[in-house]
């Protein structure tokens, strides 16, 4: 048997469980399988990504506040749109309907837009709330849409790391804004880490609605290069330690069959996979006869 049928099988073990509908989420059965190219002008210091589950693709927001891209699950552009009058653009979720909310970081505002390929937005003409009073960099990082019940989690990055539930009324302008976890001080680390970068809730997930881990979030640390899966009273249920991967990743979302999509400054494309345990992959290998070859070849 060769080495290439060999990989293809492990390959083939690695992609099935993700390629179904997924019943939960454990950060520690996740592992690296792609590493992908941003496109290079258009999503410069990639600082956001968000899934649409309409046309299940991804965007992609850089913290320059130029653009914003659409590009496939291998990081391949297929459109961008313009921004004008945007500056130092952090958080990116969808919510549905062609429509996107994008916040800044230092006036900690949110801003609602539709979407349109080819097409230019300029700050000044979209409807706006305010999350919190005007800060330095250490405001909203990150931004996710619960469609459960059309409120938003967001993270503020430090002094104090604050994880937000709110609600936003782009109509009337107003913002409801409750502190899910309390800090103890202006530099206390709620879940040990030195930033919160982003965040994402898995209610975007289907088929996690009704279980367990549909109130999950997931929330990534920059400068600790952690990804922590947390229940909403602040509890970290598992980890995944990016480290080892790259040290500017600081934007995270999930798609509808569980494959994470982590964005760095690079600007880079990381996703990761659930894939199965040893038992799981020797099973595999037995079912298809290749234990045995496995075998043999590490005693020569």
């Amino acid at each position: 048997m060769t080495p290439r049928f060999l990989a293809l099988a492990l390959g083939a073990c690695i992609a099935g469980p993700a390629s179904a509908a997924i019943s939960s989420v454990d950060l520690s059965n996740y592992r690296l399988v792609a590493t992908y190219d941003l496109p290079a002008v258009q999503a410069s210091e990639a600082s956001a990504v968000t899934w649409n589950w309409d046309s299940d693709s991804l965007f992609v927001l850089g913290d320059e506040g130029d653009y914003i891209v659409e590009v496939n699950k291998q990081g391949q552009q297929l459109s961008v749109m313009n921004l004008f009058g945007f500056d130092d653009t952090e958080g990116l979720t969808y919510i549905g309907g062609g429509q996107f909310v994008i916040t800044e970081e230092r006036l900690q505002d949110a801003y609602v837009f539709s979407y349109q390929a080819g097409g230019a937005i300029g700050r000044g003409t979209l409807a706006s709330v305010s999350i919190g009073a005007t800060v330095g960099n250490v405001g909203i990082e990150g931004i996710s849409y619960d469609p459960l019940n059309g409120h938003f989690i967001a993270v503020k990055e430090k002094t104090p790391q604050a994880l937000y539930d709110t609600t936003l009324d782009f109509t009337n302008g107003t913002a409801g804004v409750t502190s899910l976890v309390t800090p103890a001080n202006p530099f206390s680390q709620l879940f040990g880490t030195a930033d919160l970068s982003d965040v994402q809730v898995l209610s975007t997930i289907a088929s996690l609605r009704g279980t367990a881990d549909q109130d999950n979030l997931l929330i990534i640390s920059q400068e600790s290069s952690r990804l922590l899966e947390v229940s909403r009273d602040g509890t970290v249920l598992s980890q995944f330690d990016f480290s080892a991967i790259a040290g500017d990743a600081e934007g995270i979302t999930i798609d509808g069959k569980g494959f994470i999509y982590v964005v760095g400054e690079t600007p880079s494309l990381y996703v990761l996979a659930p894939v199965p345990e040893p038992e799981a992959v020797a099973l595999l290998l037995a079912g298809l006869g290749l234990v045995g070859v496995a075998a043999r070849r590490r005693t020569h």
